[in-house]
């Protein structure tokens, strides 16, 4: 009886080396053989799994040879919330976030501490002061929601280019002035900016860059509209535009003709995320719910 009752404790509790590259769920999986799919999700849900020290929740984390595996017996404590932003995901390549409104994604003239950028690097050299991280895409300033960056230059180099080639899934939710009546459309126009920085539609090609953006219906009242918006290409304030050339302005997008801003912020938030991995090609998709205030007024 003594023996069984030890066997439950090391299933429960573990640390070990990893001997092969692989990913995180085939290897505990192959550790943990009293324990099946289900219970070793529960265990990353719950963040009792932890990477050369660091909590990990996603069961494809691609693991190398030589790091140090630790499942622990009882539930992590809560990670500290940082200011600006939360963390999603990150493994030796790249780091998700989930950035607040309000925060830039790098530094501008009139700021250049209070960034999601600075904050990240920040947080990467309490691990290591060598750290480094590289910008992946970026965010509108009032807009919230899913970003990515990666550790190295070459990273970047990768993310980047499948960003050109593949495209990687980018779904956001919109707020909307007043009834939209489409259930779905195209958006698509040549984004050009003036003398004071703020975007504008032409429908001609020219010297303005394409923009597509597709949408989807998903609520809607007498006073506004819950969007799902996906990207074709990124421009800058491409969404923002696009809602203001359809006549439904997002919700407190003052810049772009919005009459109100009952939610005390833009109504966008970057909510889906879905990608390769640059190096294990296996599928990453991420989703965080939307603002709750989004849905008090919808």
């Amino acid at each position: 009886m003594r023996n069984n009752k030890n066997r439950k404790q090391e299933d429960k509790s573990f640390s070990t080396k990893v001997d092969y590259a692989g990913e995180l769920m085939k290897f505990l999986l192959a550790r943990l053989p009293r324990k099946n799919r289900d219970n070793i999700k529960s265990l990353l849900k719950y963040k009792q799994v932890r990477v050369d020290g660091k909590i990990i929740t996603q069961f494809n984390y691609p693991l190398a040879p030589g790091q140090q595996v630790t499942v622990s017996e009882k539930e992590a404590v809560r990670e500290r919330s940082y200011s600006g932003f939360s963390i999603v995901y990150e493994d030796p390549y790249l780091i998700v976030i989930d950035k607040h409104a309000g925060v830039l994604s790098v530094a501008s003239s009139g700021e250049k501490h209070h960034t999601a950028y600075r904050m990240l690097s920040d947080y990467v050299k309490t691990q290591d002061a060598e750290n480094k991280i590289f910008i992946v895409h970026r965010l509108d300033r009032d807009t919230s929601g899913l970003m990515m960056f990666a550790r190295s230059e070459e990273m970047q180099a990768r993310l980047q280019g499948q960003w050109k080639d593949s495209k990687p899934l980018r779904l956001y939710l919109a707020v909307v002035e007043g009834r939209v009546e489409k259930e779905v459309g195209v958006i698509q126009s040549y984004i050009r900016e003036n003398k004071s920085f703020t975007g504008y539609s032409e429908y001609e090609e020219g010297e303005g860059q394409l923009a597509v953006t597709h949408f989807r219906k998903l609520k809607s009242n007498d006073r506004y509209s819950l969007l799902e918006i996906r990207l074709e290409t990124g421009r800058k304030n491409q969404i923002r535009i696009h809602m203001k050339d359809m006549g439904h302005c997002i919700l407190g997008d003052k810049k772009y003709g919005a009459s109100g801003n009952p939610i005390a912020r833009l109504g966008l938030h970057a909510f889906k995320l879905s990608f390769a991995h640059p190096v294990s090609g296996e599928s990453l998709q991420f989703e965080i719910p939307a603002p709750r205030k989004f849905s008090r007024v919808i």
